[in-house]
């Protein structure tokens, strides 16, 4: 796609976004327990949330670069979607390219259109980054297998049609590990919403399965091969979180300047001082260089290469960008920056927490110490 399609693209998914009301219907669907529904469906009945699947599957046949744009260009008009993190991004992509072919015709139309929400788990309270300590088990009994145990931060389950879940196989160990489609309505499968200060539709779940029977036919490629198979979308949800920060850090960014050029104190408009306009051209420097690196990892999974570096550092980047042209924003307001009036202080915790994870930014930088420098492993 040239770049002025995918600008394109950009600009009819802001456009998109703010006939719902951007920033407002957002707030709206927070305090009202709503998790956007008919900006989802309006998303999906335009082609935006499968843009990157296979056109036989109902999808766009574009890339990653184009669910980026997407991603970035709703939370740059204000409304950032986790949703489209787990459900079109991580778990599409899984399936895309490791789901056999009545699997995708089973999942992948739903998914493009809208009709289809998923959620992803794989977190665990004992667990944490390390996957080879996943203690929920999947035991083979028959033509299904029962699924035990317990996960943790699971984003968007009360909207979830169904849920991908990582499972050992044959006792903890990521070689044993695998990969199922378990339906929400699953008997023995349930959640409860984790209280967080996140300020955001698609909440948190601890989730719980107590002898959840699952067809041997929703086992997603070959039993054992889940580390391997997980990571096809974990290095998508690494790139998707950047540009979801980043498009937060523009929007922060937009809102902090046009007040900047508005409020006056003494007698110009405040961003004309020093202390006021560098933290907010620092912000904005620091925004595009991640976006940069973010293209980048884009164009290089779309090519097929090896992207686990660029993946981390686009992660790493655009979470720390996008906090601090946030924290920026919000200092620039002064109390205006911490009312929800203004729309700013709101997106804080959700920023925050994508900082720490998914994947957190000690981990990254472990990843390129031993991957990129040749330094010795440390964990």
């Amino acid at each position: 796609m040239s770049r002025s399609e995918l600008v394109a693209i950009r600009s009819v998914v802001h456009q998109l976004v703010e006939t719902f009301g951007a920033a407002d219907y957002y707030q709206q669907q927070v305090d009202q327990g709503g998790h956007c529904a008919e900006l989802w469906n309006a998303l999906g009945t335009n082609g935006y949330l499968g843009v990157h699947l296979p056109a036989e599957y109902g999808g766009g046949g574009l890339g990653l670069a184009e669910l980026s744009a997407v991603v970035e260009e709703t939370a740059f008009a204000g409304c950032p979607l986790l949703a489209l993190l787990f459900s079109a991004g991580v778990t599409g992509t899984i399936l895309d390219r490791s789901a056999s072919a009545a699997q995708r015709e089973r999942w992948l139309p739903g998914i493009a259109a809208g009709r289809t929400r998923l959620s992803f788990a794989i977190t665990e309270p004992d667990a944490g980054s390390n996957a080879h300590r996943i203690a929920t088990t999947a035991v083979r009994a028959g033509d299904r297998y029962i699924l035990n145990g317990q996960k943790v931060f699971i984003t968007g389950m009360e909207s979830a049609d169904w849920v991908m879940v990582v499972a050992a196989t044959a006792g903890a160990g990521s070689g044993r590990l695998s990969v199922f489609m378990i339906e929400g309505s699953s008997p023995g499968l349930t959640w409860t919403p984790i209280r967080t200060v996140m300020n955001q539709p698609d909440r948190s779940h601890q989730v719980f399965f107590d002898d959840v029977e699952v067809p041997a036919d929703q086992l997603v490629g070959v039993e054992g091969a889940g580390l391997k198979i997980a990571f096809t979308g974990l290095n998508t949800e690494r790139i998707l979180t950047s540009s979801i920060c980043t498009g937060v850090g523009r929007y922060a960014l937009r809102r902090a300047v046009d007040y900047a050029k508005q409020r006056k104190v003494w007698d110009q408009p405040i961003g004309a001082h020093q202390a006021v306009a560098h933290p907010l051209a620092a912000a904005h420097m620091h925004v595009e260089a991640a976006r940069t690196i973010t293209d980048r990892a884009c164009a290089g999974y779309d090519a097929g290469r090896e992207v686990g570096e660029l993946a981390n550092m686009a992660k790493y980047l655009g979470a720390a960008a996008g906090l601090a042209a946030l924290d920026a924003a919000v200092n620039t307001l002064g109390g205006n920056g911490v009312t929800y009036e203004y729309r700013l202080a709101p997106y804080y915790w959700l920023v925050r927490m994508l900082n720490m994870g998914p994947v957190s930014k000690e981990m990254i930088l472990n990843f390129v110490a031993e991957r990129s420098l040749g330094l010795p492993r440390s964990y």
